[in-house]
């Protein structure tokens, strides 16, 4: 059978578990062990079958189902970058195995506790980890840890993304300097874990500095006036090509007229 007719032959119940025949339809190889790329996003997948039998997966997107069993990806020593957010998944102990994965999305799932992530510390090529995702409102309940943050980044040394923020390298310089700076306003504002009161506090800058005034820098004026006479000759230059074109119209009407003669 074709892959496309296979794909007709596929009933939305079929999409339920992974089988060989819908791996078949959905890459075209006939021989599982020959898929490197995978998408079954949005399927109603939740039984991943016989997909462990792709030994030489590199990348797989499972997202958007309804899958809560990982065990079958245990076998995918070769995957890189794995997509399960908007899942039903609790459990990560069998990724364990999967000693090459770099790139992990499990945002939108329901992971409850840090110590289920403890079976991700032994993938030492990991570097990019998601959890959360804020552009589509995807998260999972270890997140509500007040120190889900710092934890993680001490349990994955090796992180250079997480959640979509650089931690190292480009950018994670900026994102410490804040963090820094929300710290230390944070100490200042808490004694003995009670908020402290400053009635006494003034703003940093005057009222009026913030307001927009009018420069008196010569250099800025003469711009100005330069300016200005420019866009006048601008005008200048319009009104003429208009009146141009307005008598190159009338001249060009008036040779289209048919000759009359007097007789």
């Amino acid at each position: 059978l074709s892959c496309s007719l296979i794909s007709l032959i596929l009933s939305d119940a079929d999409y339920e578990k992974i089988t060989a025949l819908l791996l078949k339809s959905r890459t075209g190889e006939f021989d599982l062990e020959s898929i490197l790329f995978l998408k079954l996003r949005g399927l109603g997948t939740h039984d991943l079958g016989c997909i462990g039998e792709c030994m030489n997966l590199e990348r797989l997107d499972l997202s958007g189902n309804s899958i809560t069993n990982l065990a079958p990806l245990a076998s995918l020593r070769l995957l890189s970058v794995l997509n399960l957010s908007n899942n039903r998944i609790s459990n990560l102990e069998p990724l364990r195995s999967c000693e090459s994965l770099q790139n992990l999305n499990v945002a939108g799932n329901i992971i409850s506790s840090i110590e289920s992530l403890q079976c991700l510390q032994s993938l030492r090529k990991l570097e990019n980890i998601r959890f959360k995702d804020n552009t589509y409102n995807y998260t999972n309940p270890v997140c509500r840890n007040p120190s889900y943050r710092t934890i993680l980044l001490e349990m994955f040394p090796n992180i250079k993304v997480l959640d979509g923020e650089r931690v190292v390298g480009r950018g994670s310089d900026l994102y410490q300097l804040c963090k820094d700076i929300d710290d230390t306003i944070k100490a200042g504002l808490y004694k003995n874990g009670q908020l402290v009161e400053h009635p006494d506090c003034k703003p940093w800058v005057e009222d009026s500095y913030w307001e927009i005034k009018r420069s008196n820098n010569a250099i800025i004026e003469e711009a100005y006036k330069q300016f200005n006479d420019v866009l006048h000759e601008c005008r200048l230059l319009n009104n003429r090509a208009t009146h141009v074109i307005s008598q190159t119209e009338r001249s060009m009407s008036l040779k289209k007229q048919p000759k009359q003669y007097a007789i």
